[in-house]
């Protein structure tokens, strides 16, 4: 067996571009991944199978709402949802197929199957025990469970985000378990395909610690495009037939039980570690209080030479909050530095229109006693946003009283996603409101909006 500098265990974001960093940096790489695909959750059933929905149905609502306002007249397109789900499937396949010819570009070897760790050092796969340097687990994370809520996939009446990407029809009714980010991408596929979609959330507001006024406006935005919301309502359980399923709740203001009819329901109640199968308890990895796996700054656990990154650890379940990670802690093993700053670290929600924050909330802020004054702007005044049919939202800048510093960001519009990392640059390198207010950006662009809430945080914007 061939002695690896450091093993890899899982393929999602983390783990595949820690791989290749950590062969960049010459150490002798390996990673495993039971899939037939690489990627992960992220690539093969979450982050991109769900986009390639959510643009196609995307273009759908164009059609049937917009296209005619702007001279394009004809019948509207009818769904089929076969070839909509196979347009899926082949992005899923360039990106997972992407993601392989990586790894041989780097001669990095993929160990097929699912692994263990016997000892530090040692990575079993199936009847193959490795010997390495240092393991690093990315093993990503799985859909939450509910208690009184059983989910099935393969009979596509309760779901969880993997099932809700592969319903073999759309429902005529969807209730959707959850008002966090998951639910809302994929209850917001299944409105734009004609499905009556109701939402019950525990909380009472959707997207918990989002803030204050992104959740309101986003829910009133949602409820324009035809979802319904049931606020602080806590689920008791699923009652699901053959075709049909009750959600029975209590709202948490008291009264008796309530209940929801569905076709199909989605729960979607967050993510959870997974790390089962690799023997950490034999290992004695400790855990948090949360069952994720405990590591010190430089992302290394109790037991020395295994490390650990991505969902399995504390932190956002981001994507690029793991990538972040696998580069850093293959800076790490490499001799070097690594380094995130968590306080930089972009949140995104693809609807339409999209919802982008960074750093701290208006709220949070003003529990610790900070100054802040904030800049906002509105897309209503921006003439790109309004010739796209995407007025609503806006951009709110949160900056330091005293040093106008940028301390937080909230976007809610067209594009939020993308001009989010403008806010990103100048908080890594410690710009001001005035700094980006400043700067001069193209016109007409969605963009002119950030500046005009930098504007904002001073003398004032100028179309607003």
């Amino acid at each position: 067996m061939a002695q690896y500098d450091v093993i890899i265990i899982g393929a999602g974001p983390g783990g595949y571009v820690s791989a290749i960093r950590c062969a960049q940096l010459g150490l002798k790489t390996a990673i495993v991944e039971g899939r037939e695909t690489l990627g992960g959750t992220c690539l093969n059933v979450g982050c991109i199978p769900s986009k390639a929905l959510l643009h196609a149905t995307h273009m759908l609502h164009e059609a049937e709402h917009n296209f005619a306002d702007m001279g394009l007249k004809g019948k509207s397109p009818s769904v089929d949802w076969t070839q909509m789900k196979s347009y899926k499937t082949d992005v899923v396949g360039q990106n997972t197929g992407g993601i392989e010819f990586l790894m041989k570009k780097n001669k990095i070897d993929w160990l097929k199957g699912w692994a263990s760790i016997p000892a530090a050092g040692q990575v079993k796969v199936g009847d193959d025990t490795h010997e390495t340097k240092n393991i690093v687990i990315a093993s990503g994370s799985v859909p939450s469970s509910l208690p009184g809520v059983e989910v099935d996939n393969d009979k596509g009446i309760v779901v969880d985000s993997t099932g809700a990407l592969d319903l073999p029809k759309v429902p005529k009714k969807m209730t959707v378990i959850g008002a966090g980010v998951i639910g809302l991408e994929l209850g917001s596929v299944y409105a734009r395909l004609g499905a009556e979609v109701t939402v019950v959330e525990y909380m009472d507001a959707i997207c918990p610690g989002m803030d204050a006024d992104v959740q309101r406006t986003f829910k009133r935005i949602l409820e324009k495009q035809g979802l319904k919301f049931i606020m602080g309502a806590a689920v008791q359980g699923v009652d699901a037939t053959k075709t049909k399923a009750k959600v029975r709740y209590l709202p948490k203001k008291g009264g008796d039980e309530e209940v929801v009819d569905a076709d199909v329901v989605l729960v979607a109640t967050g993510r959870k570690p997974f790390a089962e199968g690799l023997g950490l308890d034999a290992l004695g990895v400790k855990l948090t209080e949360r069952g994720q796996i405990a590591v010190d700054g430089k992302w290394a656990t109790n037991v020395p030479g295994i490390y650990a990154i991505g969902d399995v650890i504390e932190g956002p379940m981001l994507a690029h909050k793991a990538e972040d990670e696998g580069m850093a802690v293959a800076d790490v093993l490499a001799g070097n530095h690594g380094h995130v700053n968590y306080g930089v670290i972009p949140g995104v929600v693809y609807t339409t229109p999209e919802v982008a924050t960074v750093g701290a909330t208006e709220a949070a802020l003003k529990a610790e006693g900070r100054k802040i004054k904030t800049g906002k702007f509105m897309f209503m005044g921006n003439a790109r946003a309004k010739a796209v049919h995407q007025g609503d939202g806006f951009v709110k800048i949160i900056v330091d009283k005293e040093t106008d510093r940028v301390l937080g960001a909230a976007i809610i519009g067209p594009a939020a996603g993308d001009m989010i990392h403008e806010l990103c640059v100048a908080m890594e390198f410690g710009a001001s409101a005035q700094d980006i207010a400043l700067t001069c950006h193209a016109h007409p662009t969605y963009s002119e909006a950030v500046r005009e809430a930098a504007l904002a945080c001073g003398d004032g914007a100028i179309h607003s």
